[in-house]
């Protein structure tokens, strides 16, 4: 037992050195410098539903910790497709080796495209933690719309940030979030959250 923890402790302090890095390499691109708490990761997979989706895209999954979590919580015959920018991320999250898991480098704006190519269904859930408040806005409608047009009647799309923009941003595109609040992360955040009519 001992040595599971000692594992899961390495593997965990190995991603908090790669985000810290992918931070200077890009921080645009990065919205904190630190990854998701656990606390963090379960509040997400609750908000989006995952255990009854069949589809699921996770926007910038930075190094996987909130990858792993929603596989964990996804049904065995779903599907996650992650869309990252950052190669070195992506590299990270092709060595999960999971049978579920398809892995795209790239622009979430792309979304469409993205499922296209891999072949993959409207998502029932979308989950975001790309930083909306770093990236210039026509960048961040264009993601928004993707989401609004990709995501299927009745399915979740859920954006978790420290600043308040993509609420802001998505009010516009989406119409009014519900808003949730995780103290128990660096830094804390906010869940905002969309149901597509």
């Amino acid at each position: 037992m001992l040595e599971e923890s000692e594992t899961g402790r390495g593997r965990r302090g190995g991603r908090v050195v790669e985000f810290f890095r992918g931070f200077l390499r890009s921080p645009d691109q990065v919205g904190s410098v630190v990854p998701s708490s656990r606390f963090l990761e379960q509040r997400l997979v609750r908000a989006a539903g995952v255990s009854q989706a069949r589809c699921v895209v996770e926007l910038g999954p930075g190094v996987g910790g909130t990858t792993r979590a929603l596989l964990e919580a996804m049904p065995a015959d779903a599907r996650l497709l992650t869309i990252e920018l950052d190669s070195k991320f992506a590299e990270l999250l092709d060595e999960m080796g999971d049978p579920r898991l398809v892995s795209h480098t790239g622009s979430a704006a792309d979304l469409g495209e993205i499922l296209a190519l891999h072949g993959l269904q409207a998502p029932d859930a979308i989950v975001s933690g790309i930083p909306f408040s770093t990236m210039p806005r026509e960048v961040g409608n264009a993601v928004l719309e993707a989401v609004r047009d990709q995501l299927r009647p009745g399915g979740v799309f859920v954006a978790y940030q420290f600043r308040g923009h993509v609420g802001r941003m998505g009010r516009e595109i989406l119409g009014p979030p519900e808003v949730e609040f995780e103290p128990l992360n660096v830094p804390p955040m906010r869940f905002f959250r969309w149901v597509r009519p």
